[in-house]
């Protein structure tokens, strides 16, 4: 027996039914020739999806940018650091969920505050408070 491709519909329609009775995995049957998917599941992205996606990195932020930490390495010279220490962070009165809210990097690793980033801290939640 042949089958065709509304029967091929039908009958995998009906499969998915008597496995997924209650309706998990978001999959649902509306009709014997519809099955539905929920939208928590992964697709992949068509070409209108790209676009947006570059258009909205291309655009320059609304916002400040964080600032960058530095650790100073010997007489007159500093080297990017990974992240504010905590008593960096502390110092500038920013606890640790206002720095995720805010995009600060965080090195727990870090020990000691260094004078400018504390400075730089301040500068910054000061004017992110403000609207723009």
């Amino acid at each position: 027996m042949v089958l065709t491709k509304p029967d091929k519909v039908r009958a995998r329609a009906a499969a998915v039914a008597a496995r997924n009775l209650s309706g998990e995995d978001g999959i649902q049957v509306v009709d014997e020739n519809v099955v539905e998917r929920d939208a928590r599941e992964m697709t992949t992205w068509h070409k209108r999806d790209w676009q947006q996606f570059y258009e909205l990195a291309r655009r320059p932020w609304r916002k400040h940018r964080p600032p960058r930490p530095v650790y100073p390495t010997g007489l007159n010279r500093v080297l990017p650091a990974q992240g504010f220490s905590l008593s960096e962070l502390d110092d500038a009165g920013v606890d640790l969920d206002q720095a995720e809210r805010l995009g600060l990097p965080v090195d727990a690793g870090r020990i000691g505050a260094y004078g400018p980033n504390v400075t730089v801290l301040r500068d910054f939640v000061r004017s992110s408070r403000q609207p723009l």
